[in-house]
């Protein structure tokens, strides 16, 4: 495998760098599109990888940017697997703190959401050897400015201030990989600001190829490379009208009752204007909360906007409480329910982990095989 040698830029090769990446886009929201146009006809020729980390609770940025989406993949026969990454939360951390609390909340909010344990494969990082295996291999395909070039790892290391980064978050584009690659994953919803990471594992699959090759005479590479399937996620702000960030305390947690949902909203940041419009660009904490509302009833925010009129922002609260409320109320129910049973969650637990397992097992010798270390 070889690389370009590191150049210093001048205007001209940044001109042609954002027109590469401009290019790259423009391909990826046609390959999108036609996904979407598949997925109509023929869903179940695509497996779906997907996941969080459990770092905090989920709150309703997730469940409008990714968890609705995932539900309704899965609704239309995508095999979907959904990974809770437990090993990434020490990527950027010195402790797991309460991490089996927070696993156990994650997997309780997607049964209540509507993931379907006997149709989704629902598991966690650390219990599957054989995808963190992958990433041995996979470290041989990638060099160290490949790595530091990624925008997850160029945003912590700006972060940190030039301390000294973990070699788990450096190689986390890597375990990337590894997580999508090891269930042979063909398609990953993912945003535009992700279809780095994504290129990433494209580029894992495809050395993999070039470098060791096909296990036995099949005539299908080892790995697949996976597509993205890019969706508008709408851009729901915090209470306080900055981005949502389970850090700074600003999100509407799924887990919270009636009453402290009533809470966090009344505390909203609005603005000054009584007369209520929907008008992101000059009123983002205003239209912040109209749009809460469409979301939560599938009503036009101008609409909403215009009904509220001179009513002022206690009316625009109430109403955004209400909707919230009662959108949420069915999935609350089901949450209480499953808070219950816990030997239930962790037996669907158990079981989506052997299911991955066995997947990243049949993968991991699939791998020895194409690399000649099958010596049995």
């Amino acid at each position: 495998m070889t690389t370009a040698p590191d150049i210093l830029q001048d205007d001209s090769s940044d001109a042609l760098a954002d027109s590469t990446s401009d290019a790259s886009l423009a391909r990826s929201l046609a390959r999108s599109a036609q996904i979407e146009r598949q997925l109509e006809t023929d869903p179940g020729q695509f497996r779906m990888l997907t996941g969080d980390r459990p770092t905090g609770h989920l709150h309703l940025g997730h469940y409008f940017g990714s968890l609705r989406n995932r539900v309704a993949l899965q609704d239309k026969g995508v095999e979907t697997f959904v990974l809770i990454a437990d090993y990434q939360v020490i990527t950027d951390r010195d402790s797991v703190d309460s991490i089996g609390e927070r696993v156990f909340s994650l997997l309780t909010d997607y049964l209540a959401v509507g993931l379907d344990p006997r149709r989704t494969t629902i598991f966690t990082h650390s219990q599957i050897p054989a995808l963190n295996q992958l990433m041995l291999p996979f470290l041989s395909l990638v060099t160290d400015s490949e790595l530091r070039r990624n925008p997850t790892v160029k945003a912590e290391q700006e972060a940190t201030g030039g301390r000294p980064m973990s070699g788990l978050m450096l190689t986390y584009p890597v375990h990337q990989a590894a997580d999508i690659l090891f269930c042979k994953a063909n398609v990953v919803p993912v945003g535009k600001d992700q279809l780095p990471h994504l290129e990433q594992t494209r580029v894992v699959a495809r050395r993999f190829d070039e470098r060791y090759g096909r296990a036995g005479d099949r005539s299908a590479p080892v790995f697949p490379a996976p597509d993205a399937l890019l969706s508008e996620v709408p851009n729901l702000l915090g209470t306080d009208g900055t981005k949502m960030s389970k850090s700074k305390g600003n999100v509407i947690e799924l887990r919270m009752s009636a009453d402290e949902t009533a809470k966090a909203i009344k505390k909203a940041v609005t603005d000054a204007d009584r007369h209520i419009t929907y008008d992101p660009a000059t009123r983002p904490e205003v239209s912040n909360l109209v749009l809460l509302a469409s979301l939560t009833t599938g009503r036009d925010p101008h609409l909403i906007a215009e009904e509220i009129g001179d009513g002022g922002s206690g009316t625009l609260k109430k109403l955004v409480t209400e909707a919230v409320n009662e959108h949420l109320a069915p999935f609350r129910a089901r949450r209480a329910e499953l808070e219950q049973d816990p030997a239930e969650l962790r037996r669907v637990l158990a079981e989506g982990n052997a299911r991955a397992d066995a997947v990243a097992e049949a993968t991991l010798a699939e791998v020895r095989e194409a690399m000649q270390m099958v010596y049995a």
